[in-house]
């Protein structure tokens, strides 16, 4: 393979930041470890285009791993946060942006009744899981190979992201006696879930599960299967907790919950509801909720939780959504794709996977319906596919095992481009 060379901009802070910083990065994925190579540096980035320090252009399907669903910088986010930071950055007390973003969510996700603001999408799901434990008295908690919430504890058990890319999907520093508490099943195996329930159901506090596995790729549940979970949960007194992190407001409104029609107990969002800056949301039944601190026994904080500029951003984009209608024009974006790219593979080892703006194309024949499936995929064969469309400008997630995403700044025009360089590669 002969990878993608770095311009000597990048290749200079790429030797600086070897030394200060640990692997060069503060996230492993960025360390393109997956694909070889070393990483380039970006500088600048609008709509669906970033350049890189070295002045090259390329055109983003990553997009920030999901929060620039209106693409990089754009205009109402970057006004409703110069705006906001006249006023401060930060104030250490309630500010009225906190309750505009909770009512937000509230209307936009019926079920989630309250709503603990955080700083991150690992800072939610430890929230949550938490909760759910406090809330039932129950130690036990559920998750699904391939499905990444975090790097909390608990949960980086058999997890997706950058823990399956680099091969360690387990990490040191986790207590045995921890994990131990932690029951992984395959994904869109309900018997098996039915089978564990019938064994441990009185000691499960929680059932987490990303709807929409974008971590390990991207995998969709099969008919009846998230149904099936939130009926066990039901008749085990479990919490069901949605991690929609990743699909939260990007599928639809409503999230996944809302194009699958389930209602889970608890939620964790991130991502798009930071409109690119860092932060986290959980939130449910309001009975549930009230656990937490300063109401209930669960304790939870946070000195930067409810940012003013974190949350102006995101009700920009959410505001600018609803308004141009972006998860339609979304769907019809991904539409396109989906023809694009099946006819590119059309009689080759390849699968694709699309649910509204988010995509994957699997380096294997399929079908790619959990975790030991997707790893089936040829990851050589999909590191030369990666570096080759580098050279042609085109940037997608440097992991077979990561979704990608379109955003309301792709055009069909790009989309066409694209697929007219990548055929090539294929």
């Amino acid at each position: 393979m002969n990878p993608y060379q770095p311009g000597p901009i990048s290749s200079e802070l790429w030797n600086r930041a070897q030394k200060r910083l640990v692997g060069g990065i503060n996230s492993p994925v960025r360390a393109f470890r997956g694909v070889g190579g070393d990483p380039f540096f970006v500088n600048r980035a609008k709509g669906c285009k970033i350049w890189d320090v070295d002045g090259r252009e390329y055109i983003d399907f990553v997009g920030t791993w999901g929060p620039a669903i209106l693409g990089h910088a754009p205009q109402v986010v970057l006004d409703a946060v110069t705006e906001t930071a006249q006023h401060g950055t930060s104030f250490g007390i309630p500010n009225p942006l906190e309750v505009e973003m909770a009512e937000t969510i509230c209307r936009m996700v019926p079920s989630v009744e309250k709503v603990r603001m955080t700083n991150s999408g690992t800072e939610a799901v430890l929230g949550a899981i938490r909760l759910a434990r406090g809330f039932t008295g129950r130690d036990r908690i559920v998750k699904f190979e391939g499905c990444y919430h975090g790097h909390v504890d608990s949960l980086l058990v058999k997890a997706g992201s950058g823990a399956l890319t680099l091969g360690q999907p387990d990490s040191a520093g986790i207590p045995s006696a921890l994990a131990s508490l932690t029951t992984t099943l395959p994904f869109n195996d309900l018997p098996a879930l039915q089978s564990l329930f019938k064994e441990k159901g009185k000691e499960i506090a929680c059932v987490i599960i990303e709807p929409v596995p974008a971590n390990a790729g991207l995998y969709l549940p099969e008919p009846g299967y998230l149904e099936g979970i939130r009926q066990l949960c039901n008749e085990h007194g479990a919490l069901m907790i949605l991690d929609e992190v990743m699909t939260g407001f990007r599928l639809a409104p409503g999230g996944a919950q809302e194009v699958f029609g389930i209602n889970p107990d608890l939620t964790t969002l991130g991502k798009v509801i930071g409109g690119g800056l860092p932060v986290g949301a959980f939130g449910g039944r309001a009975d549930i909720m009230d656990y937490v601190a300063p109401l209930g026994p669960v304790y939870q904080a946070g000195t930067l939780s409810g940012n003013p500029l974190a949350l102006a951003a995101g009700l920009a984009q959410l505001k600018e959504m609803e308004r141009i209608n972006g998860w339609k024009l979304l769907e019809e974006l991904g539409n396109s794709m989906e023809a694009l790219v099946g006819a590119m593979i059309k009689g080759k080892p390849y699968t694709f996977h699309r649910i509204g703006s988010m995509f994957c194309l699997y380096f294997t024949e399929g079908p790619v319906r959990h975790l030991a499936e997707a790893k089936k995929s040829d990851t050589s064969a999909f590191a030369r596919f990666f570096h080759g469309a580098l050279r042609e400008g085109i940037y997608l997630a440097p992991s077979q095992f990561e979704a990608g995403f379109l955003c309301t700044a792709h055009t069909t025009v790009d989309l066409e481009a694209v697929a007219g360089k990548l055929s090539c590669l294929l």
